[in-house]
């Protein structure tokens, strides 16, 4: 179908309005937690596949840290095996550990990959366990005692873990290959024990590693919203701190902010919590003046 005047005059404004910020971010680093309907729906995941390939190929190193609890939820109640979760965390035994370690390096980690390369990229799928990558430590959570002047109870989760240090020596290497990492959230301990960590940590910690321009997590929100529910964006590490003392970030986006001002607190330029549920949501952030989510900025 040919070009109209007008829809040409627009496919042209979209990619001049792109050209300034190809311009600023190459040869940067942005990560990427790719996570929640984003990985389920088929149009979503080609279309994120797109984003990180032609980020790469005007001078970009995307890296993708990923999630995986519905598949893992799956695959363990396909064998019988019923999840818990305290604290919004999976207890994770050793069997668990097992299926997690099966889905995020392997099921999940390898399909993101073959889905970059089918789409033109060059991508290498990695745990945290490979090179040393994500050094963990067990994770200890407390439950309030239920009477006063009594200690916290410690509460075991199993192999679930905190990260304790990251390695950039692997994912620079493959950023200088024209590579895209895409990277599953499994740590190792000094006791060599495999730990589970949730994604959005390693992709926040890696990126203050990195000392990545962007931190992206994707979620199946619009992005912060005020008391009217109007996004918020442009926010200041000041305003974000204010949002969340007087109630306006709360309940489950509020980890999710958290873990962005820790990253631009830390050196990351800017972070973004966008909408994953929006086709094409990482181009439309990096590279037009409106995005679909919400920034923070130092």
């Amino acid at each position: 179908m040919p070009l109209t005047p007008q829809s040409a005059a627009d496919r042209a404004r979209i990619l001049t309005e792109a050209l300034p910020y190809i311009q600023r971010f190459q040869g940067k680093t942005i990560v990427i937690k790719y996570g929640g309907n984003a990985m389920v729906d088929d149009n979503l995941k080609r279309g994120f596949a797109r984003d990180v390939v032609l980020m790469k190929l005007v001078g970009m190193n995307p890296v993708v840290v990923h999630g995986g609890g519905p598949q893992i939820g799956k695959l363990l109640e396909k064998i019988g095996k019923k999840s818990e979760f305290i604290q919004g965390m999976r207890v994770t035994d050793r069997e668990t550990m097992d299926v997690v370690e099966m889905v995020l390096g392997g099921l999940v980690n390898k399909e993101i990959v073959n889905l970059i390369s089918q789409h033109g990229g060059k991508a290498v799928g990695l745990s945290g366990k490979d090179g040393g990558l994500i050094r963990a430590k067990k994770m200890v959570l407390q439950k309030a005692p239920d009477k006063a002047n009594l200690p916290s109870e410690i509460i075991d989760i199993g192999h679930v873990g905190e990260v304790s240090s990251i390695d950039p020596r692997l994912v620079a290497l493959l950023d200088t290959g024209d590579f895209i990492p895409v990277i599953a959230p499994i740590g190792v301990g000094e006791d060599g024990q495999t730990y589970n960590i949730n994604a959005d940590v390693v992709a926040g910690k890696l990126a203050i590693t990195l000392k990545a321009e962007k931190l992206m997590l994707l979620t199946n929100t619009t992005g912060v919203l005020d008391k009217e529910g109007k996004l918020l964006t442009g926010l200041s590490i000041t305003q974000v701190r204010d949002l969340i003392a007087d109630g306006t970030i709360h309940g489950g986006m509020l980890p999710k902010v958290n873990y962005a001002l820790d990253a631009v607190s830390s050196g990351v330029k800017t972070a973004h919590i966008i909408d994953g549920r929006v086709e094409h949501a990482v181009l439309l952030e990096v590279f037009t003046n409106e995005g679909v989510g919400t920034l923070i900025k130092s």
